[in-house]
């Protein structure tokens, strides 16, 4: 039977410190699983739901992106993955007497954990102006309170649609299409926070923004270089595709600031042998500092331009442009910078170059710790260099692998959820609908908070996600969102972004992943993309929380005849009715879903084209990939400063908290803590135990504080520290974003440690 959700806050003024642990999984992965799926479904359901992850006939885990092979596991998911479905699947309810119950003012003094364990939320609530909690509203008022405020707005431009990456094809496409019908290009999603500098980066240098690489790829590459990232935690399942290719023969660099557990020994769960003893997955680890990445694959450039026969020069001469610039700055890598920029010794350096040189076929995979820097988009296109300088694009075995966080980010950004649209996805979006979608390009994220910020932008309407818990500068962002005259979020469960309102809010409950999905013309399935291009179905197998949930294509199609009315010639109607009729616009509008519905009726689904993978073909504007050749950046800290990154706890999905652990770093019941090298903290005379606060320090000299985090003594990259967000988002800038990409800089912040008052 499953339990109640927690009445109280638990208390979280003394965490528990032990010992990191060195490998990933095994059976405590499997006795933690179990238990919070318990706790949240109870044992049938366990069993009715955990068996339908991510099987071919099932759903789509709500989690991450990572791909499944043709051949599935009965058992195909991870432990964060079940995580996530039992906070969906859960058998807690969120009803009309729970908001009576909680006013705003105690909705915003909790927690993010307290408010996600509450439970799934059951009918449409609406705050009225200065009212002091939500009350029930029927879908029909709701939708009408929408219309009223965005037909009174001066402009178009004046609403904000935001998308999380849970969102499916169909909702995406839907929501692109009311909102370019409505008249605007503000359409700012989650891949602005994480993988645009990916984006950016691939599209300039190989003409596609999406990885090259696919599983039976990992499984055949010689050797796989893993920066910035941590699979252990983010991407769990992505341990087994390592797994198998260290049992085929490959080796692995791993490339980050801190020790992860999951890229030390994975203790696969799915086999005898994975229990009992393991597989240690890292060949060499390179403790890099923080932003040191760029000036590394800068100097291994070097290094391999300077050995004889290391250059694929058919490849170089046939498919790349820029080559000359590119050999000028990276023969200029000077040994002395790197070493200071990375952190790293010469000896190190040395030996991932002799493992480079011996492969033939070599994967680079990237997350968060790439991306998340000032130079994030020249860091990434070092990356391309280096794979293209020995011809690793367009061949099994190697390529580019940006590792996708949610589980169909990917697939909106394909669907056309993007500020600055392609002209020829406005062409044929204008074929297909009869209208003229606006040509101007709208907000991403952090410009959207500007807008919100200055009174340029008066409705915000979210698909999904915590967009307060995700964003950056948490006090200008709040601040931000309270100047909206409405705020609108399409939820499943609670969250911050509800207890942080405009002038009048609505929550819309929706259908998840689990929920069995019915409308006029019968049970109906959604699509999603996963991190490697791959789209298939998903089918809900639950029945819904509540009888008053909506769909997210019915949210938007319903949304979009009551704000649009009679002067749209879109079937809305039709598209709520039978999801199929979507997937047959979306075929004669984004290339490479020709035929959708036929080809996603095949198990498993289908891929979808990449030229540079599939043909060795570019299109970028020289009609070749292109080698770049930028300034080497990264961070200098000031004396007595450390270098600060945000990630997550193990307990932790994105901004949704499971718990208040982090096993596999040795962290127990609180997530107040900061990770300090010990020499580090001793010059800084931190002693492990002592209680600080964070400030954060930028140009523009405003004073950002974390208060009250527990110092831990953690061996991180000297000068570097981290912490967990959402409660670190705080301390990063709105302004403090990379170059071209505009995603935060959330993974380099300079910060100094001050003793709290209250130590």
């Amino acid at each position: 039977m499953a339990s109640k959700p927690p009445a109280g806050d638990p208390v979280q003024d003394s965490p528990q410190v032990e010992t990191p642990r060195h490998a990933a999984a095994g059976l405590p992965a499997i006795g933690h699983t179990l238990r919070i799926a318990q706790q949240q479904m109870g044992v049938r359901r366990t069993a009715q739901t955990l068996l339908k992850v991510n099987q071919k006939d099932g759903f789509d885990c709500p989690g991450c992106a990572w791909p499944e092979g043709d051949k599935r596991h009965v058992a195909e998911f991870c432990e964060n993955g079940a995580k996530a479905v039992a906070e969906e699947a859960t058998l807690r309810r969120v009803t009309p007497e729970f908001f009576a119950a909680h006013p705003l003012a105690d909705l915003a003094s909790r927690s993010g954990y307290w408010l996600g364990q509450q439970g799934r939320i059951t009918e449409p609530m609406y705050l009225a102006e200065g009212a002091v909690r939500y009350e029930a509203v029927t879908w029909e008022r709701a939708f009408a309170i929408i219309a009223e405020e965005l037909r009174g707005l001066g402009s178009p431009d004046e609403a904000v649609f935001y998308t999380s990456g849970r969102t499916s094809n169909e909702a995406a496409f839907l929501l692109q299409l009311f909102a370019r019908e409505f008249g605007t290009n503000n359409l700012p999603d989650c891949s602005n926070m994480c993988h645009e500098s990916s984006g950016s980066a691939l599209t300039e240098t190989l003409g596609v923004g999406k990885g090259s690489v696919s599983l039976e790829d990992l499984h055949q590459a010689d050797l796989i270089i893993v920066a910035g990232q941590n699979p252990g935690t983010n991407h769990p399942r992505m341990l087994s595709a390592l797994e198998k290719a260290k049992l085929a023969g490959a080796k692995i660099i791993s490339v980050n600031p801190l020790p992860e557990a999951g890229l030390g020994k994975f203790k696969n769960p799915q086999t005898p042998q994975g229990m009992l003893k393991g597989v240690s997955l890292t060949d060499l680890f390179l403790q890099i500092r923080i932003g040191g990445d760029q000036a590394l694959f800068r100097l291994l450039n070097k290094l391999i331009l300077g050995t004889p026969g290391a250059v694929d020069e058919d490849f170089v001469r046939d498919h790349t442009h820029g080559y000359e610039e590119f050999t000028a700055a990276a023969r200029a890598a000077d040994w002395d910078e790197t070493l200071a920029a990375t952190g790293l010794d010469r000896a190190e350096i040395e030996r991932a170059l002799g493992m480079v040189l011996a492969s033939k076929r070599t994967i680079v995979c990237w997350a968060m710790g790439l991306t998340q820097h000032k130079h994030a988009v020249p860091t990434i296109r070092e990356v391309v260099n280096f794979l293209l300088l020995r011809g690793n694009i367009g061949r099994p075995g190697a390529g580019v692998c940006p590792v996708r966080g949610h589980s169909n980010v990917q697939g909106d950004r394909t669907m056309g959820i993007f500020e600055r649209p392609a002209p020829a996805f406005l062409d044929a979006l204008e074929k297909e609908f009869g209208f003229a979608p606006p040509r101007r390009h709208g907000l991403d994220v952090v410009r959207a908070i500007r807008a919100l910020r200055d009174g340029e932008a008066k409705v915000f309407f979210a698909m999904g996600g915590n967009f307060i818990g995700a964003t950056p500068d948490t006090e200008v962002t709040e601040a931000a969102m309270r100047r909206a005259r409405l705020t609108v979020h399409v939820s499943t469960k609670l969250n911050r972004s509800h207890a942080v309102t405009g002038t009048r809010a609505l929550i819309l409950p929706t259908l998840g992943r689990t929920d069995k999905d019915v409308q006029k013309s019968g049970k109906q399935f959604v699509t999603v993309e996963d991190s490697m291009g791959m789209v298939h179905a998903s089918r809900g197998n639950l029945p819904p929380a509540s009888p008053h949930l909506l769909s997210e294509p019915a949210i938007v199609a319903r949304m979009a005849r009551a704000v649009l009315g009679a002067r749209s010639q879109t079937p809305w109607e039709e598209f709520e009715k039978d999801y199929a009729t979507i997937r047959d616009r979306i075929s004669r509008v984004v290339p490479g879903f020709e035929d959708f519905n036929a080809r996603v009726a095949h198990p498993g689904g289908f891929t979808l084209p990449h030229a540079p993978r599939d043909e060795r073909r570019f299109p970028t504007a020289t009609g070749k990939a292109n080698f770049t050749a930028a300034p080497v950046e990264y961070p200098e800290v000031p004396e007595g400063r450390l270098l600060l990154q945000t990630l997550r706890s193990h307990d932790q999905y994105n901004t949704t908290i499971y718990g208040l652990d982090d096993r596999y770093r040795g962290i127990k019941g609180g997530r107040r803590v900061v990770l300090v090298n010990p020499a580090d903290a001793a010059e800084l005379g931190l002693a492990d135990g002592a209680y600080t606060d964070l400030v954060s320090e930028w140009k523009d000299g405003v004073e950002r504080r974390a208060p009250g985090f527990r110092v831990v003594h953690y061996p991180t990259a000297r000068g570097c520290a981290a912490a967990y967000y959402p409660e670190t988002n705080v301390l990063v800038p709105l302004d403090a974003t990379a170059d071209v990409s505009n995603t935060p800089a959330s993974k380099s912040v300079v910060v100094r440690l001050e003793q709290s008052p209250s130590a």
